[in-house]
């Protein structure tokens, strides 16, 4: 009964966000840049991500929310160059696709389970060059689905 924008999380992402919160934090122990949608949902994933991370800077960027991720290209492109680990807390369908394009190569397995299904928390880990946002030397790492 609310505009999608102020959606709050259900129970299950509640704790499928600390879940993944967690995941990440025994993946990646420092991330550099966090980049979140202003939506309420990925606020409220964030919020419960956060205490298990060291995040060295995070904003928001209504970017990620705007024209189903038409704007994630840019986004990523935006994303500082001596940043090693960012994290992008977004929405389907606009993250999933953007992965799918940058995940052209690496984990074959990885790649198979994120077509299948990218769930609410899911968190594709996708290697590039600082100077790469359209995906032309992407590689995805790994592919989870932590749930709480």
């Amino acid at each position: 009964g609310v505009p999608d924008f102020d959606r709050p999380l259900a129970p299950r992402g509640e704790r499928d966000a600390e879940a993944a919160g967690v995941w990440l934090a025994a993946a990646f122990p420092i991330i550099n840049e966090v980049v979140v949608s202003p939506a309420r949902r990925a606020r409220d994933t964030w919020a419960r991500c956060a205490p298990h991370l060291d995040a060295r800077e995070v904003r928001e960027d209504r970017r990620i929310y705007e024209d189903w991720g038409s704007c994630l290209p840019d986004v990523v492109a935006g994303l500082h160059a001596d940043a090693e680990t960012a994290l992008i807390v977004g929405h389907n369908p606009g993250i999933e696709e953007y992965a799918e394009r940058l995940a052209a190569a690496g984990d074959t397995a990885a790649r198979a389970r994120m077509i299948r299904k990218f769930p609410t928390c899911g968190i594709a880990v996708i290697g590039m060059h600082a100077d790469v946002a359209g995906g032309d030397s992407s590689v995805l790492r790994a592919f989870a689905v932590p749930r709480g």
